[in-house]
């Protein structure tokens, strides 16, 4: 029988993932990463929420008799992930700490933390699947509940970590996941679920790069330079932002848009959406690092993208480059494409990988 490492995150999807290998009778045991502390200075935005997560975990585990433990990954995650956050931010970047967690942290530093312990995989509370196929290799499927799939954050993970994953919940909706865990008494049944980036809890990602990066205030300008008005900082804005600019619509009731920014000169540039639909829609990028999770795909294909969490799958064309890069050819113009972002690639509902937008 295996032995399962059951990532807890003190939420209620891990709890259930952690119920239901408990009943299927399988060797387990249940751990809390430790990622973060609040840094000081930078507390005064928020709470950081990691205790109230260890005593929901500690509590879930001990109702269910499984042995926990809280395993302190701090430095870890500031090198793989917080760096990597701060670091794209400064560059111009649109970062996925969420998806680079998942390889660099979940199925890497705690899959490895778990195989040396004696354990032959993790377990998590993703909403997705795992599927072994005839030649024993390993493929992500979506999640069965529409709104709550999670396979776009798992785009970047390797066939070989794939092979030591599994995700218990995967065939059920979230109604269902609420129902099992309220029927077996765990005590975070009704806990709400966690939004925004993994680490920084209440705390807003502007008041954390502010901290980290300073203001670095500069000009706001249109297509032909004007200047509008004054920025506080460009990561403070992203590629097709509507609101908050702090630039007034015109008379005529035309909204800015973000349009473009400039860190060769520190500018935000911004016009009417109206008058910008050639920039703001593409239909065709280029993107790099790309991850195939099981066969890679040579040859210009007909392919199904998701450009973001919570957008719809598109219809896309993918030409792989000579030089490791590809042509991704959209069948509809999408909005607001910013580089750094993660590109999901599926075949139907089988998540092929992942790579980052130019």
């Amino acid at each position: 029988m295996s032995k399962i490492m059951v990532a807890l995150s003190g939420g209620v999807d891990s709890a259930v993932a952690m119920l239901l290998l408990k009943q299927q009778g399988c060797d387990i045991r249940a751990a809390y990463m430790k990622t973060w502390m609040n840094e000081e200075g930078i507390d005064v935005f928020g709470d950081c929420p990691w205790h109230k997560d260890i005593e929901d975990a500690s509590a879930c585990a001990e109702k269910l008799g499984v042995g926990f433990e809280v395993v302190d990954f701090i430095k870890e995650y500031r090198e793989e992930i917080v760096d990597y956050l701060i670091d794209g931010y400064a560059r111009g970047l649109t970062p996925n700490p969420d998806v680079m967690c998942n390889r660099r942290m979940k199925f890497g530093k705690f899959l490895d933390y778990a195989l040396g312990k004696g354990f032959d995989c993790v377990a998590t509370g993703h909403y997705c699947s795992s599927r072994r196929n005839p030649d024993g290799s390993y493929d992500i499927v979506m999640g069965r509940d529409p709104g709550k799939d999670q396979s776009y954050f798992l785009a970047m993970i390797t066939q070989e970590q794939l092979k030591r994953a599994i995700f218990p919940i995967g065939t059920l909706l979230k109604d269902e996941v609420r129902s099992l865990a309220r029927m077996s008494g765990l005590p975070n049944a009704a806990k709400k679920d966690s939004q925004g980036i993994c680490f920084l809890g209440k705390i807003k990602i502007q008041d954390f790069l502010k901290f980290h990066l300073g203001e670095r205030p500069g000009d706001i300008t249109n297509r032909d330079g004007k200047i509008l008005g004054r920025h506080k900082g460009l990561f403070n804005y992203t590629i097709g932002q509507r609101h908050g600019i702090g630039v007034p619509s015109n008379a005529n009731g035309k909204k800015y848009v973000v349009i473009a920014k400039d860190f060769s000169t520190n500018r935000l540039v911004i016009d009417f959406e109206s008058d910008s639909r050639g920039i703001l829609y593409v239909e065709k990028v280029f993107a790099r690092d790309i991850n195939w999770i099981n066969k890679p795909v040579l040859e210009t294909t007909r392919l199904l993208g998701r450009v973001r969490y919570r957008d719809d799958l598109v219809g896309i064309t993918f030409i792989p480059l000579k030089d490791g890069r590809a042509e991704i050819r959209f069948d509809t113009p999408q909005r607001a494409i910013a580089p750094g972002q993660v590109l999901a690639v599926y075949d139907a509902q089988t998540l092929l990988g992942g790579m980052f937008f130019e």
